[in-house]
């Protein structure tokens, strides 16, 4: 599945592209270093290039590249708990307040569609401009505390190792019948 824009194109993620991606997020993460919310070690960490491979291998992993082929962001999404689960999606700030997190979150909505899902679910910071408040003009709903599912509270409890998941909501935007 390939979606195309004038001056970028969505395509699933291959092999090759592992090394670019792990730069592109890496550069998306220091967008972060301003607001306090990650540790140290958080802001210098990426998606491991093993959970990459393995989400190329399940048609997890898109990316989103520059007509020249360089890929400057990409989205990295899991099935839990009967959702699709947006785990990750990154673009690189040189090419950031363009649209690209959109059509990529875009993208997340047409995979859960074949996939026969009618769920998107996430986590993010709350109150960070590129978080939630993005998240919440494309669709989605802040998830009350008494509502979260178990396998979202088990992975608070991972992400509370690097991240103050105080400043942290679970967030669905449902994606409708076929």
């Amino acid at each position: 599945m390939q979606q195309t824009r004038s001056d970028h194109v969505i395509s699933p993620a291959l092999p090759e592209d592992i090394e670019r991606l792990v730069e592109v997020d890496l550069a998306a993460g220091q967008m972060f270093a301003p607001t306090g919310l990650l540790t140290e070690d958080a802001l210098h960490d990426h998606v491991p290039e093993t959970v990459m491979l393995q989400a190329i291998e399940a048609c997890d992993l898109m990316k989103v590249s520059t007509r020249d082929g360089t890929p400057i962001g990409f989205v990295l999404v899991s099935h839990r708990g009967g959702t699709l689960y947006l785990d990750q999606i990154s673009v690189h700030p040189q090419h950031g307040r363009r649209g690209i997190g959109a059509d990529l979150l875009r993208q997340v909505f047409l995979v859960a569609k074949q996939r026969r899902l009618k769920l998107v679910t996430l986590s993010t910071f709350r109150d960070v401009p590129w978080n939630a408040p993005f998240y919440r003009k494309m669709g989605f709903r802040e998830i009350p505390r008494k509502d979260m599912a178990g396998w979202m509270l088990d992975l608070e409890r991972i992400q509370a190792e690097s991240l103050d998941v105080s400043q942290r909501c679970f967030m669905v935007r449902k994606i409708g019948w076929l």
